[in-house]
């Protein structure tokens, strides 16, 4: 290492036999990206898996479905489980907990009584159960925050306190935000509602459970799962026409009833699952919960990894297809049960009223409902709900919808639409989905649970009033919708839902019959039609996640707007170096204390007296750090005033890279859990620059200020130019070098 730097590192300690930097403190810009990335440990978790699958699959000396391998994959003791379908109780380790805001009170008070200082396992908070569908979803979304203030004072208080990630009212559904954030292949995830199953779709074990199992978890003990029967669901031919996922299960429900799932996973496979969409398969995963089934689960494939890939997971699905046979059944696996269902055939389906699995074909209610004595006018159409609320169920909606307005018409029943998220919610405003929805006589909702669960100020018929209503919800059950136990709701597809609406009666079947304009003129509606996913991307709309401890991008690191006129002046700029970005410490914006003068004061300022003193100083951070714009500015700063190493969990691979060709030294914790060792007020050495070399980790010694100190293992990704780099200050330094 060189003795000198094109921008000096004011104070080098020569260690033994080891060149070292020493740092008087650590900034405690705690870099949390909003846990929907992918998460380091991950690919490690696949090969824990993996591991797992083959000891299991050693002592069974047989095939293995994909429910089994993910299940055995999460087992506490591979070799030693007693495992026999139905009979045995498994010990697992989940990798993941979440939590609607209803559940979440009393699962986090029982995590609190506990005593633990922070949950064991990534753990999220949602709020989507309390907002009540009254007028609109703005002024509905602001209502629910002023009635329930106090819980979601304290669920986000308990949340930041204990490590728990916390989605704000408005976010969206539960559901629709772990599929967008948090499912992958391979997961396995549990949470306090019944159809968390829903991640299915996204090929995860995703199981409901009560907030006690939930603690259990978020306290590190191995959780009970009774060893899953498996039932096979063989999906042959292609989806077409109006038939659509939710078709899927609708008929399903009616071959198992309500309880013909109880005890098992059902596991979809066979040649038509390429036929689904991602978020289609999440459809019929998520109704699952009504045949009584432990989960559902689709197996990995193009589909999904397009999803992730539209979402900001690409990387995961990278890691994912090196594990694909992990994430497969086994050929020649068996189940307890086989189903099969030819998706050529199969037939738009409409089911109840009063329960999910009385299941008929769209094309035969009318004459079944003027024998039963049901009400044919149909009172109100719901699209939505954490079961159909994904961009292409708003796009399909969207498409007849569109056709009934360019005919004059409008729909005769009332029409709500409730987007699944703030992500969905803003990519539908963006592309005009929402306006056409609302055109044609729709409201469009929170983003939340609303109706679905019985979150409804329905004001249209007075409680006893016998009705009809439709949804593409996933429960029907006697008063769940409206507390009204005269109404007789009936769940189908967002596309049956929407032509119902527009026809106004349940004696519809828009295959077949036809619409009438105010010109006289007879029409049929065509098929939907909608994209699977956003050409132009997803509009992640408001940002609605509150960050544990700040939100480290590159626009934190290097704020833009009135700052854009210093770009050509380096020390000018320098003046908002981290500004905004959270500290630790006090939860505070630019506000660090200085560890030579005691006193608290903006980063910049601290790291100019830091240098002016001969103090040099790191960064200590969390996930994904420095995402976002490519600024190199916020490279130049922190090398400008005096930084020397940037120690985060993992970077933003363009930062990363800025990084480097400033002569800083981009660092990452080898066990990511060694970033909660580091406090702010600690003394760090980084060792073995000495023989600094690709693929070869250095030390960190931290000292901390009680006289004790920790050793961790920091790695890095330098290759043997950019470390040419750094030992010369900067990569133009080294160009200057070789001239």
């Amino acid at each position: 290492m060189r003795q000198s730097y094109s921008l000096k590192c004011s104070k080098l300690v020569l260690g033994t036999g080891t060149r070292r930097i020493h740092v008087s403190t650590a900034f405690s810009a705690k870099a949390k990206v909003a846990m929907s990335r992918f998460e380091p440990g991950s690919s490690i978790n696949y090969e824990k898996m993996h591991e797992n699958i083959n000891i299991v699959r050693r002592r069974l000396s047989r095939p293995l479905t994909l429910s089994e391998k993910i299940v055995y994959g999460h087992l506490d003791d591979p070799a030693g489980q007693e495992i026999d379908r139905g009979r045995t109780y498994l010990r697992l380790r989940p990798d993941r907990v979440a939590m609607q805001d209803a559940t979440a009170q009393m699962a986090m008070l029982q995590f609190i009584s506990s005593g633990l200082p922070t949950v064991a396992v990534p753990s999220t908070i949602h709020c989507d159960h309390l907002i009540e569908a009254q007028i609109g979803g703005v002024q509905d979304l602001q209502r629910a925050k002023d009635i329930n203030e106090e819980v979601y004072n304290f669920l986000a208080t308990a949340a930041a306190k204990y490590g728990v990630g916390f989605w704000k009212p408005g976010s969206g559904i539960i559901h629709q935000i772990i599929l967008e954030n948090y499912a992958y292949p391979g997961v396995m995830l549990i949470g306090t509602d019944s159809h968390t199953p829903n991640g299915g779709g996204l090929g995860s074990i995703c199981i409901g459970v009560g907030g006690a199992d939930a603690v259990d978890v978020m306290a590190g003990i191995p959780w009970e799962l009774k060893c899953p029967k498996v039932i096979g669901v063989k999906l042959t031919g292609t989806l077409s026409g109006w038939t659509s996922p939710k078709d899927v299960i609708l008929k399903v429900a009616g071959i198992l009833t309500v309880k013909g799932g109880t005890g098992a996973i059902v596991e979809y496979h066979g040649p038509g699952v390429d036929s689904i969409s991602c978020t289609g398969m999440a459809t019929i995963c998520n109704m699952g919960a009504e045949i009584g089934a432990t989960t559902s689960i689709f197996p990995y494939n193009h589909r999904m990894k397009t999803y992730m890939e539209k979402t900001g997971r690409g990387e995961i699905a990278t890691v994912a297809d090196l594990f694909k046979d992990d994430l497969v059944p086994d050929k020649g696996c068996e189940y307890d049960q086989v189903i099969e269902i030819n998706l050529s055939e199969l037939k738009p389906h409409i089911n109840g009223p009063f329960t999910p699995d009385l299941a008929h074909p769209v094309s035969d209610i009318g004459a079944i409902a003027k024998k039963s004595g049901w009400p044919l006018e149909v009172k109100v159409g719901l699209i939505g709900s954490c079961t159909n609320s994904s961009y292409e169920d708003m796009g399909r909606a969207a498409s007849l919808a569109k056709q009934a307005l360019d005919k004059g018409l409008k729909c005769k029943a009332q029409f709500t639409v409730t987007p699944g998220s703030e992500q969905i919610r803003a990519t539908i405003e963006r592309d005009g989905y929402a306006k056409i929805l609302s055109d044609v006589g729709g409201i469009v909702l929170a983003n939340a649970c609303g109706p679905c669960i019985g979150q409804w100020d329905r004001k249209d018929v007075k409680k006893g009033e016998k009705n009809t209503i439709v949804t593409s919800f996933n429960r029907n059950f006697t008063a769940r919708n409206d507390a009204n136990p005269a109404t007789h709701a009936f769940v189908t597809s967002p596309e049956i839902v929407t032509a119902l609406a527009i026809a106004g009666t349940l004696d519809f079947d828009p295959e077949t019959d036809y619409l009438t304009t105010p010109s006289g003129e007879k029409f049929k509606l065509e098929p939907p039609t909608g994209d699977e996913l956003p050409s132009r991307d997803f509009d992640p709309g408001q940002d609605t996640y509150h960050y544990l401890s700040g939100k480290c991008t590159t626009d934190h690191i290097s704020a833009a707007g009135p700052w854009l006129k210093f770009r050509g002046h380096l020390d000018n700029i320098s003046n908002n170096l981290l500004i905004g970005a959270v500290n630790i410490e006090n939860d505070a914006v630019n506000k660090i204390k200085n560890q030579l003068t005691g006193e608290y004061g903006g980063v910049p300022d601290v790291a100019r007296y830091y240098k002016a003193n001969g103090e040099s100083w790191v960064v200590v951070g969390d996930e994904n750090y420095g995402e976002g714009s490519s600024r190199e500015h916020a490279a130049l700063e922190p090398r400008h005033l005096g930084g020397r190493a940037i120690i985060v969990k993992s970077f933003a691979r363009i930062h990363e890279t800025n990084l480097k060709k400033q002569g800083l030294l981009p660092l990452t914790f080898a066990d990511p859990k060694d970033y909660d060792k580091i406090r702010p007020d600690d003394k760090i050495s980084i060792t073995g620059l000495k023989s600094f070399a690709p693929g070869k980790p250095v030390t960190a010694v931290i000292k901390h200020s009680d006289g004790n100190q920790d050793s961790i293992s920091l790695n890095h990704t330098f290759n043997e130019t950019q470390i040419e780099w750094f030992q010369a200050g900067s990569a133009l330094n080294r160009m200057k070098e070789l001239q």
